[in-house]
């Protein structure tokens, strides 16, 4: 079939995901959007339908295209438009400014654990309660609580009745939710699921009942790989599934509703049922796993596009993909304009096209050096690789270099754990066949946790990339030029020179990021000074300070994000923290905990928030002691000896925050005198000075709050620091670090080290005085 027809409904996919976005970020254009193009494919009837019949037969089907084009852009901006009242009702409701509130909802969602600890799940809210003022509406929040402040936890499931008391803030622009809510103050389960919810829910649960008792990782990851269910899935197994790109496995997609219908069809067929009759029983198959499942995006997408192609098959004319994908994607869009926004959508849509469209050619590339079914099974996993990696750079800016191995490893595996693993969760009503089914599919299942657990293990298993929509580009074309290297025949000058230019662009990437990733580890440390007691990494516009004594390490929070926490620890050679000091709960201090999980002994943290809650309990979990700061309280780093100087305890003036930042004292065993001082602002700065509990002269202090103009310029004269050490992110938005401290602090005989301008800053003390080393500058 000629490239043209394989493609000619996905200009119509492409229209209604734009107007979608363009419509769920500006829901005041929606309107006028759906009047548009409305108006655009009645006045292209017309123009057709004034023309004789005969005239440009060859115009007939980009004109039918652009008139389905414009009828879907037109429908989706409708739905927004006609959803934009009830949104904007909430506006009227005062619920923003911490005011507390009380939603009443029906769970919609998976009750999913973050990596915080919390718990967060999608609902419907009918009523909302602000004061004495009771609302009726209808509109979809997100639910965010503590494990520990929900009442009958086995009860919250998708179907429940739920009461939620706490704050709401209104959702962000291009998300399906209208509200965060958050349930700081509890949630009840008025009613559990009922009817087919409640069935499910019962077999979902079942399944991970039956599981709890088999050895090792892969107990937990059965219920994943059959029914989507990860909440026995360990955060380390969870890391090692992303950082080998085997997390797609457990978020139920295409894969497994064709394993569902295709099972479904044989067993039909061989009870001899006509093709109408397969068909329907493929269909009611098909809907019975999604509600089993729960409908996520990409389950929805692939029921979706299975109920498509049953549809083409029942007419006796199975169409090609890329039709049935175009049409799926357009019929979810005009149903959920949202999921224009939604990356898991885009990456389940993407994997598939680049199954349909690249993986044969790949396949007949790759046979000029591999046998056929080596080919074969490898063409899978690297197209839909080079296709989603661009995307996936969007969510974490790294690439997994033994992806396509660790997925050919696990194919084998994983349709023997899907399939035996749903089936035991069906024979929830047998216990002991329950029991046996989920003992077989536990042997997979360990293969692929293995298989996850030894590729993330590898040297360099994650390359560093630019981050944003820039390194989205520049792994696009990267990913272009392996796709034509591999697939590219050169039986012409022009494909010989494109294989050429692929292949010098492939290896200078392979050569850079392999000086990349060296640097990143091994090779990295060997451009650091080894003797360094405390090291500010380079994390942007947050604080990481690692403090080391006798082999001992302490870490001062852990930046805005994991991954560039990440790259400091590996290039530094840090494996374990045996203190973390969490000075307060902003994200640019605690963003990137989840790379220190499990590895730490003693947490030191400031007064919590709600979220703060939320990590401290996942630090617990892993095996963290939790210890609140205040002022006096003190203890041993190595031969180094540490002091909190400010909170205050139980102080009532300076609320949790940045005012109530953990501040610390720490000298000896090679660290020099240093004070710690969080973000403090200038008036718990001056509350500090006169509580006596400096001990200047100080060799290094860390500057408050990125260097910010709100200071105390007599704690710092008073410090006398002979170094200060400015943690912050280069072009930063808040023009840190400001002049005017700047100025107090080379006026008070202070070297300044800067992250922004020097990278990572390195500091030990020499036979004269404090040595400072940066990055960048020497």
């Amino acid at each position: 079939m000629p490239l043209r027809l394989i493609l000619r409904l996905v200009p119509v996919a492409v229209a209604a995901w734009t107007a979608a976005m363009v419509s769920v970020l500006q829901p005041e254009v929606a309107p006028l959007l759906a009047a548009g193009c409305g108006a655009a494919a009645m006045g292209t009837v017309a123009w057709a339908l004034r023309r004789p019949p005969t005239a440009a037969p060859r115009l007939r089907l980009p004109m039918v295209v652009v008139v389905f084009a414009l009828c879907a852009a037109g429908v989706a901006a409708s739905h927004v438009a006609l959803s934009a009242p009830a949104r904007a009702g909430l506006h009227d409701l005062s619920l923003t400014g911490g005011r507390a509130v009380t939603v009443e909802a029906t769970v919609t969602g998976k009750v999913e654990r973050r990596a915080g600890g919390g718990l967060a799940f999608d609902a419907v809210a009918s009523r909302i309660n602000v004061g004495a003022q009771s609302h009726a509406v209808h509109v979809e929040v997100v639910v965010h609580v503590a494990p520990e402040d929900v009442d009958q936890r086995a009860l919250l499931d998708v179907g429940a009745l739920v009461v939620v008391s706490g704050t709401a803030a209104e959702g962000r622009a291009g998300e399906r939710a209208a509200l965060e809510v958050r349930g700081s103050r509890g949630l009840e389960v008025i009613r559990g699921p009922a009817g087919a919810a409640a069935v499910t829910a019962a077999l979902r649960q079942g399944l991970v009942t039956a599981v709890a008792d088999l050895p090792g990782e892969g107990a937990g990851l059965v219920p994943g790989l059959a029914v989507g269910d990860t909440s026995a899935v360990s955060a380390e197994l969870d890391e090692a599934m992303k950082e080998s790109s085997l997390s797609h496995l457990t978020a139920v997609s295409g894969a497994n509703c064709a394993l569902v219908v295709g099972l479904a069809f044989v067993a039909a067929a061989g009870a001899g049922a006509p093709r109408s009759a397969r068909v329907a029983i493929g269909a009611a198959a098909l809907s019975g796993f999604v509600m089993l499942v729960t409908p996520e995006p990409s389950v929805v997408r692939a029921g979706v596009m299975a109920a498509v192609a049953m549809v083409a098959v029942l007419l006796g004319r199975p169409g090609a993909g890329m039709s049935i994908l175009s049409l799926a994607v357009t019929a979810l869009l005009i149903a959920d304009p949202w999921l224009s926004g939604s990356l898991g959508f885009a990456l389940s849509v993407v994997a598939t096209a680049s199954l349909l469209l690249f993986a044969r050619p790949l396949a007949r590339g790759l046979e000029r050096w591999l046998p056929r079914p080596l080919a074969l099974a490898l063409a899978v996993p690297l197209a839909a690789q080079l296709a989603c990696g661009p995307l996936l750079i969007l969510i974490d800016p790294q690439v997994p270099v033994y992806g396509v191995i660790a997925n050919l490893l696990a194919a084998p595996a994983a349709p023997a754990a899907t399939v035996v693993g749903l089936s035991a969760c069906l024979a929830a009503p047998v216990p002991w066949l329950q029991e046996g089914l989920a003992a077989v599919a536990w042997v997979p299942a360990s293969w692929i946790a293995a298989t996850a657990g030894t590729v993330s293990g590898l040297p360099g298993d994650l390359t560093p990339w630019i981050a944003g929509w820039p390194g989205a580009a520049a792994l696009g074309v990267v990913g272009a030029a392996v796709g034509m290297l591999v697939a590219l025949r050169r039986s012409t000058r022009a494909a010989r020179l494109a294989v050429v230019t692929s292949g010098v662009v492939v290896a200078v990437v392979v050569g850079v990021g392999a000086g990349g990733a060296l640097l990143g580890s091994t090779v990295g440390r060997w451009t650091m000074p080894t003797q360094w007691s405390v090291l500010a990494c380079d994390v942007g516009q947050g604080d990481a300070v690692l403090l080391r004594s006798a082999g001992a390490v302490a870490l001062v929070d852990t930046g805005p994000e994991p991954e560039a926490l990440r790259r400091c620890l590996d290039r530094v050679g840090v494996d374990r923290i045996d203190m973390l000091v969490l000075t307060h709960f902003d994200l640019d201090h605690v963003g990137g905990v989840e790379v220190v999980i499990g590895r730490v002994g003693v947490v030191l943290h400031g007064p919590p928030d709600a979220d703060g809650a939320y990590t401290l309990d996942a630090l617990e979990r892993a095996g963290a002691e939790i210890m609140a700061a205040s002022a006096g309280l003190g203890g041993d780093l190595g031969e180094a000896r540490w002091r909190v100087v400010w909170p205050q305890a139980d102080s009532a003036a300076f609320p949790p925050g940045n005012d109530a930042s953990v501040s610390l004292d720490v000298r000896g065993g090679g660290i020099p005198p240093t004070l710690m001082l969080g973000d403090l602002s200038a008036s718990p700065q001056a509350a500090l000075l006169a509580s006596g509990a400096l001990a200047p002269p100080y060799a290094l202090v860390k500057v408050a709050h990125h260097g910010s103009a709100d200071q105390d310029h007599e704690l710092y004269r008073a410090a006398r620091p002979a170094v200060a050490l400015v943690t912050v992110g280069a072009d930063n938005d808040y023009g840190h670090p400001r002049a005017e401290i700047l100025d107090v602090l080379t006026g008070a005989g202070a070297r300044v080290a800067r992250t922004d301008a020097e990278g990572v800053i390195a500091l030990w003390t020499g036979p004269d005085g404090v040595r400072v080393w940066r990055e960048r500058g020497g």
